[in-house]
């Protein structure tokens, strides 16, 4: 079975709203609404796991999950006090017979049904190529020139882009594989700055799947701007 765990525990204030980002309004509907229909409307997704900040779940259930009847939904869970604990309280709570886990940030709400898809299919071929493959990640081409500089601001270094890409979600990995690794970083005390560099610290490998530049996390007020654009243009 393929699930997909959502993250929307964080209680970012960088929107400058009253309430958390995810549930701000983007296009008539909360953003974190616009995140999960993206994996209600996928066709490989069997169920959808939820990460809140605490004292929201209920608040989640009734005017997210109920008010727009989302079916896949199976279990709303009190998010942790970093990402890497919020994703690691949703995956101890999925089902044994879980096979592959699609770890989303709740803010990420233009992402299509047709990238979930996708990176779920190459995982399972790429994985049966080469059994070291347990992870996939959607992510989109750098753009622009790097710079690499050192501590006083001056640069050393022009980094070749064709070689650099911008890392988004979903992250999609193979549920014995990511709870271990986990697990593993927990008695180890390792923080990793997202899954897919906690599985390639665990020991294998993870690839990209190219995704679309427009696929942007909603953080600033800039963000939602750029996405109400985007999401009118679709």
């Amino acid at each position: 079975m393929d699930v997909a765990i959502i993250t929307a525990a964080g209680r970012g204030k960088r929107l400058k709203g009253d309430i958390s980002k995810q549930f701000m309004t983007l296009h008539g509907k909360p953003i974190l609404a616009h995140t999960i229909n993206a994996f209600e409307r996928s066709e490989r997704i069997s169920e959808i796991y939820i990460t809140v900040p605490r004292g929201f779940m209920k608040y989640c259930r009734k005017n997210i999950v109920e008010r727009y009847n989302f079916k896949k939904v199976k279990d709303i869970i009190m998010g942790g006090t970093s990402r890497q604990e919020s994703v690691f309280n949703g995956i101890k709570r999925l089902p044994r017979d879980t096979s592959t886990v699609s770890i989303h940030d709740g803010v990420r709400p233009l992402v299509t049904k047709e990238e979930i898809d996708g990176i779920l299919k190459k995982l399972y071929i790429d994985n049966k190529k080469d059994k070291k493959v347990k992870g996939m990640l959607l992510a989109a081409p750098a753009i622009e020139t790097i710079k690499r500089i050192d501590e006083d601001d001056v640069i050393n270094e022009t980094i070749d882009r064709e070689k650099i890409w911008l890392a988004q979600t979903p992250q999609t990995f193979f549920y014995d594989v990511i709870l271990r690794a986990h697990e593993k970083a927990i008695e180890e005390g390792h923080i990793a700055t997202d899954d897919a560099s906690l599985v390639e610290w665990f020991g294998y490998k993870v690839k990209i799947f190219r995704g679309k530049h427009e696929n942007i996390k909603v953080t600033t007020p800039i963000d939602l701007f750029l996405a109400e654009i985007i999401m009118e243009k679709k």
